[in-house]
Parts: structure tokens; sequence; C-alpha cells
């Protein structure tokens, strides 16, 4: 068996079938893109499971992350450039994270 992949990365990309996924991370140039140019990204781990075996990992991060805000007392915070990015409206991202208006833990 290969040796594990221990890697960083600041992008994904999610590809869904009717039976599996495909989890691909990136990293993104470090150099700046020329302005009217496409960022480039690096491909750095290309994940594959089962659609059952995604939607359990979905629900641990979540409760991991949750425990771990709630512990630490802390909120990691999510800039509101990225939801849009990304289109997730606010009140989606708050009723998954079951936060108040202020984005505080309920």
């Amino acid at each position: 068996m290969a040796d594990p992949l221990d890697a960083y990365c600041n992008q994904f990309q999610i590809n869904m079938s009717a039976y599996d996924s495909t989890l691909n991370f990136l990293v993104s140039n470090p150099i700046p893109p020329t302005p009217g140019s496409t960022p480039q990204a690096e491909r750095v781990a290309t994940i594959r499971m089962s659609l059952e075996h995604l939607k359990v990992l979905a629900f641990l991060l979540h409760r991991q992350l949750s425990q771990f805000e709630g512990q630490a007392g802390v909120q990691i915070p999510i800039p509101m450039e990225v939801l849009n990015a990304l289109r997730i409206g606010l009140e989606d991202w708050q009723s998954f994270w079951k936060r108040e208006e202020g984005g505080m833990p309920r």
C-alpha cells in the first residue's frame, strides 16, 4: 500500500453520480493570475467514496465542528463573499448551523 498522503488544500470540487462521489482537493497557485485570466489550481488529492459514506462523513464533520466551536467558545467566521460565491443564502447557512441572526449558536 502507498504511503498516506499529507496535503493542504484551499479549494475543492464535489462530483456525484447515482452511485458514488468524487472529492477533488486543490491548492491555488501562489502567483496571482493576470487580470482577466482564469485562476489556476493544482489537484493535490482525489478521494472517491459511496454516497452513503459521504453522507455519514458530512454529518460527522458538522457534529465535530459544532462541538469544537461550543467547547472552545469560538465561532469560525465565513465571509459573506464566500457564501455568495458558493450561492449559499444566509438563511440556509444559519439554519444548517442552527444560528441566530447574529451568527451565534442557539
